[in-house]
């Protein structure tokens, strides 16, 4: 980016700070809220996004590293609760036929 001075003669570059590692996170962590159902590949997209997202909180800007860490920590409770259900569900289909077959 160039930026002039009145009182120099030609372009001052300024360096745009950017953080590749906590925006990677914060797409991966998109990406796990929409697809996090699929057994594996919604696993090993929410571990990257929440690595990433964690190591990219040490790098300045934060922003969206912060962003995907809690957005990950809120797609593993997602995940975990889905997958509670679904258990659930198949548990009590499963005890009431057992019920069944024993009356």
């Amino acid at each position: 980016m160039e930026v002039y001075d009145n009182n120099y003669r030609g372009p001052v570059y300024i360096e745009r700070r950017t953080n590749g590692l906590g925006t990677a996170g914060f797409v991966l962590s998109l990406i796990t809220f929409i697809f996090g159902w699929v057994p594996v590949f919604g696993w090993i997209i929410w571990v990257l996004g929440l690595v990433f997202s964690f190591i990219g909180m040490f790098r300045r800007p934060r922003g969206l590293a912060i962003a995907g860490f809690i957005i990950s920590l809120i797609d593993v409770i997602l995940i975990l609760f889905l997958f509670a259900v679904i258990a659930a569900a198949l548990g009590i289909a499963g005890a009431s036929t057992a019920l069944y077959t024993m009356l």
